[in-house]
Formats: structure tokens, C-alpha cells, sequence
């Protein structure tokens, strides 16, 4: 299964407890956009125009601008808010029954009325399609959704999943015309049906268009009157061609660094701004803990002292990058720095010599660094190879890199080939549930082989219990320590998000925060 946040799209030099309540937004036609359109360019794909299937940066992209989802995240902010929904709470003590009450007046795209039974319809068809390249596993903790009357919802759960308002406020909860999607396969017309700020007009290998949805009722407000996106596909020059003549007003995702520097006309002047933003995608090693090398605890403490997180985010990301030192990434609920704390933030080659020698190893550790160019972008093998010439440089290790196309680098991965690997994550939604509730357990997504017993079947639980999230702060503290102290896999760097744009145009910045929801509607151009 090709999970979405499984993926890390490689940095730019790489290639609620309480009832939410939000007041009704226009209906009158205020919504229908105004300025001119924008072009933005795009290294990603588009997989999937039904919300059923995609599970992939470009598809979510296209979810979030055309569809409505009960809940969304505001721009800046981690905390779902009410969108489709007037309000929603958790029902009980113990966060298994959510309720949402509907807005009055939603339309779709094509003037149908949206309702509870739209919603129903589009959550239980997810589930039933469960679809290999689709959203169902977000979705899993639903037992059953009742819908007592047109505008209410109530889902029925069947654990304690405190974090159930992000998964349904992100790309797995867009809302369907039950007219329009079949409840039992997936539509495969290229077309999309949504009650969001814009519908989509057309799509094609090239391009898709998108205009203001006029039937929209929520609180955006466009600032422009429409959205053209042209697909690159990794092609890195064709995109700064195209950003430095100007048929591009933006590039996102895969305009390199040492492009940017580039982008300047005859008399120096820059022709293009950096838009900085929060990011949350992170990239681990891994090791199987089941391999007779990198099982071992005393030589995954040697790597942690000896890996040099800065020197891989200046030589081989140029600086877009941010070094990490917990499974929790920065600007996360319940973040700390643990590998800071026990590891150091420089490499400590004496520390990791005496670390070894009290394991009674005293030769070179033999090791492999397995490394996958076709996900990950190329850098990544460039990284690795600076990684095992730092172990290298200590004298301690004897390690070397292989470089695996990434169809069979999942399968030897299944099959614990590897002892030590890479793997990056793209986040669902900015909580640190997700970065931590899918790497843990017998069937984790690492297929490393780790299963902490206290993580597994005490921690994690009681986090999912806890509807103020702040409340299981405290928990994920004791859980980041767990990995530092156990080292099951060595966080490397969190990206950072980054848009290049020409200076005409505005609004950027609130589609680069840590949600990771890119928001056609705040983007202008003068």
C-alpha cells in the first residue's frame, strides 16, 4: 500500500476536545473570487482526482481546494476548526462518539444541496472501496456513522481516537455528492464534484485548471479568480526556465537551491522571492533491530554519536533543511530533543569508541547503509554516502552504501533484508500522533522489527484517549525518550517548506505552514 505520509517529498535543495463553533460564511456570491488568475508550477503529479483513492502530496493538494471537509486547519494554525461543520464535540468521556452539526446552505459544485447523507455516504464508500493508493487506513477507527437528520452527524468509533477532528479535517475527509460517486468504486472520469473554494474545471499530464466554486459557502475569500496548475514531473530545469520567463507566477515543491541563486536578471536584480514556511516532513534511519549488526543497542548508540545532522543540512540540502533530534518534529505539540540531549549536537567520536568497548566491540563495525534515490530524490544517496564517511572517519566503522531502485527496496525491506535504511514522512496532520502512533507495534510501518511494549500498549493508548491534546504532552515527552534511550531509528532532518515565486505575487505564506494544506484562495497577483 503506497500510504501518503510514508513519502517524504525531499527538501527544496533535494530535488479537539471542546465543541468547535464557527459562524455561517457568505452565500450570496461574496465568494466568487476576485484579482487575476494565477499559474503555479508543481514537481508533483496529481494521482487521483477521487478523495477515495489519492494518498499522495499532488492529489491532497487538489482535495483541499476542491472538496470541503466537516472540519479544516486554519492558515497558521494546527488546531482544527469548523468548515462544512457548524460545530463538532466528542460525545462521553472516553472520545468514541463524535457529533458534527452541518452549516445551512451548502451546495456542491454543481448546485446539489450537501447534506448528512453526503457525508455518511462519502466516509462509508472510502472505507468500503479501501482503496491500495487511498486514505481508508486514516479511517479505520470508525465503527459506524448515523445520520439522524439532514444537518447532523454522529461517527461511532471504535477505540478512543482523540485525534479523529485532524484525520477527518485533512484530505481523508472530503465530502462527496452521493450522486455524483458510487458508494462501491472509484469514479474514473478525471472529474471532481466538491462543495470547496474552487472546482475543478479540467486536468490533463500537463495541466489542471481550477476556477472559483460560486456555490461555495464557508469563510474563505479568494484573492484571485482562479488557479492554473503545470506539472513538471522532478523536471528541476524546465521548472526554472519557466519560473525565470514568467509562465509561471510560482514554483512549489522541487525548484532546486542552487536554481534560486540563478533567477536573477541582467543587472543582478532577483526575478524571483523565497517564500520560507514551518515544515513538518522528516527523514529517519532506520534500523532493523532484528539484524545481527544494527540490532545491536551499543553500535545504533555509536551512529548517534557520530552522525553530524548540520553537516547534511549545509553540504547536501543547502541549508533547507533543519537538523532533528526527535521523532517529534518542531512546531509539534509535545516536541523536545532527546538525541540532542543524550548525543550531542556534534559528532563525539570518544563517546562512541568507549560506548563499543564497553560492548566488548573492538573491531570495526562492518555495516551497510541501504539508500533508495527514486523516492527520496538523488540527494539521498549523496547524503548517505556522507553519512557512512562520517562513521568511517571515526575509525570505528567499516561502512558502505547501496543504492536500490525503490520497488525492490520495499520489498527487501518486507523481507528485513536491510539493517539499516531510510525512510522519510510526509505528515497526515500536524499532531504528534502521526509521527509516532504508525512506528510502533508488531506491524509498523518501519517494518523494523521494534515493539515497545509500554509504547505500544500504554502510551499510545492513552494519548488516542486524550481530546485536549495538550493534556498528553507529558506522555509523548516519556515516549521520545523511550526511542532516544532505544534508538530503534535516528532521526536526520526536518524540511523545511519553500515556495519561489515572482515578487507580484502575494499570500504564499499561509500555504506553508505545518498542516500542510496549500491554500489556493490566500494567493494574489498584482
Amino acid at each position: 500500500m503506497i500510504r501518503r505520509n510514508q513519502w517524504l517529498a525531499a527538501p527544496l535543495g533535494a530535488a479537539t476536545a471542546a465543541a468547535l463553533l464557527s459562524g455561517c460564511g457568505s452565500t450570496d456570491g461574496s465568494n466568487a473570487g476576485s484579482g487575476k488568475g494565477v499559474v503555479m508550477g508543481i514537481s508533483d503529479k496529481v494521482k487521483a482526482t477521487d478523495p477515495a483513492s489519492g494518498y499522495d502530496p499532488g492529489s491532497w493538494l487538489l482535495f483541499n481546494n476542491v472538496f470541503q471537509s466537516l472540519l479544516s486547519f486554519p492558515k497558521g494554525g494546527t488546531t482544527p476548526e469548523p468548515d462544512a461543520a457548524q460545530a463538532c464535540a466528542f460525545e462521553g468521556a472516553d472520545s468514541k462518539l463524535y457529533k458534527c452539526t452541518l452549516r445551512s446552505g451548502l451546495k456542491f459544485s454543481n448546485g446539489n444541496a450537501l447534506t448528512s447523507k453526503d457525508v455518511k455516504h462519502s466516509f462509508e464508500r472510502t472505507l468500503k472501496i479501501n482503496d491500495d493508493n487511498g486514505p481508508a487506513v486514516m479511517l479505520s477507527s470508525i465503527a459506524g456513522i448515523d445520520a439522524p437528520d439532514d444537518k447532523t452527524v454522529v461517527f461511532r468509533l471504535k477505540t478512543s481516537d482523540a485525534t479523529f477532528p485532524s484525520k477527518i479535517a485533512s484530505g481523508a475527509g472530503s465530502i462527496v455528492d452521493h450522486t455524483e460517486y458510487p458508494a462501491d468504486k472509484l469514479r474514473t472520469d478525471g472529474k471532481a464534484v466538491g462543495s470547496g473554494v474552487y472546482k475543478l474545471d479540467s486536468i490533463s499530464e500537463k495541466s489542471a485548471n481550477f476556477s472559483v466554486n460560486s456555490s461555495y459557502t464557508g469563510r474563505a475569500k479568494p484573492k484571485n479568480s482562479g488557479v492554473t496548475m503545470k506539472f513538471f514531473n522532478e523536471d528541476q530545469a524546465a521548472l526554472k526556465k519557466v519560473l525565470e520567463s514568467g509562465d509561471v507566477d510560482f514554483a512549489f515543491r522541487g525548484l532546486a537551491a542552487k536554481d534560486i541563486a540563478g533567477l536573477a536578471d541582467k543587472t543582478g536584480n532577483q526575478k524571483v522571492e523565497v517564500v520560507q514556511g514551518t515544515g513538518a516532513e522528516v527523514e529517519h534511519l532506520v534500523f532493523n533491530m532484528n539484524d545481527p549488526v544494527a540490532g545491536k543497542l551499543p553500535i545504533r548508540k555509536a551512529i548517534a554519536y557520530l552522525v553530524d545532522r548540520e553537516a547534511l543540512v549545509k553540504d547536501v540540502y543547502d541549508g533547507t533543511a533543519t537538523s532533528l533530534y526527535s521523532i517529534v518534529p518542531a512546531g509539534i505539540a509535545g516536541h523536545t530533543t532527546p538525541f540532542f540531549d543524550r548525543y550531542g549536537g556534534s559528532p563525539q567520536p570518544e563517546k562512541a569508541k568507549a560506548v563499543l568497548r564497553a560492548a566488548n566491540i573492538k573491531d570495526k563495525v562492518k555495516i551497510t547503509l541501504y539508500s533508495t534515490p527514486t523516492r527520496y530524490g538523488p540527494s539521498t544517496d549523496q547524503e548517505f554516502q556522507l553519512i557512512a564517511k562520517q562513521l568511517n572517519d571515526s575509525g570505528l566503522f567499516e561502512a558502505d552504501v547501496k543504492s536500490i531502485e525503490f520497488e525492490q527496496y520495499e520489498k527487501d525491506i518486507q523481507e528485513g533484508k536491510y539493517g539499516v535504511y531510510v525512510k522519510g514522512w510526509v505528515p497526515d496532520y500536524p499532531d504528534a500522533d502521526n509521527f509516532t502512533q504508525p512506528f510502533f507495534g508488531p506491524d509498523n510501518v518501519l517494518r523494523n522489527n521494534y515493539d515497545n511494549k509500554e509504547i505500544s500498549g500504554t502510551i499510545i493508548p492513552s494519548t488516542s484517549a486524550k481530546s485536549d491534546r495538550s493534556a498528553a504532552n507529558a506522555d509523548y515527552v516519556r515516549l521520545q525518550d523511550i526511542v532516544a534511550d532505544e534508538i530503534p531509528i535516528l532521526p536526520l532532518w526536518q524540511g523545511k517548506q519553500y515556495a519561489v515565486t515572482r515578487p507580484n505575487v502575494t499570500g504564499l505564506q499561509w500555504s506553508l505552514d505545518a498542516s500542510t494544506v496549500f491554500r489556493f484562495w490566500e494567493i494574489s497577483k498584482g
